[in-house]
């Protein structure tokens, strides 16, 4: 096996290993606030846990796509509480507040 091989196999390794750990070591989203229309968020801070209901309208003061580069897509939904909450993107009604948040912003 050339050194080349080995090199390659080594660094894949640790990619992997440093994606595992990723996946596994981040319990807590860090939110980063909406500026100047950026819309999503940076690549280390993705959503693993999804709220699986339903926020009213009322209460929700910000809706923020994760980054292209996470898993799984998000929103992060912002409330008047100041809680961040993890939502597919699947999910219709998040589409929706993340359409009328941005139209309320333009």
């Amino acid at each position: 096996m050339s050194v080349c091989s080995v090199t390659l196999i080594l660094g894949l390794l640790i990619i992997f290993f440093e994606l595992r750990n990723l996946r596994t070591s981040v319990h807590e989203l860090v939110y980063c606030k909406n500026m100047h229309g950026l819309l999503e968020m940076s690549p280390g801070q993705c959503c693993f846990k999804f709220f699986t209901g339903r926020i009213p309208p009322k209460k929700i003061v910000s809706v923020i796509k994760t980054h292209s580069a996470c898993l799984e897509k998000a929103f992060v939904i912002g409330t008047a509480a100041g809680r961040r909450i993890c939502v597919s993107q699947s999910v219709t009604w998040a589409q929706e507040a993340f359409k009328q948040k941005q139209i309320g912003d333009e």
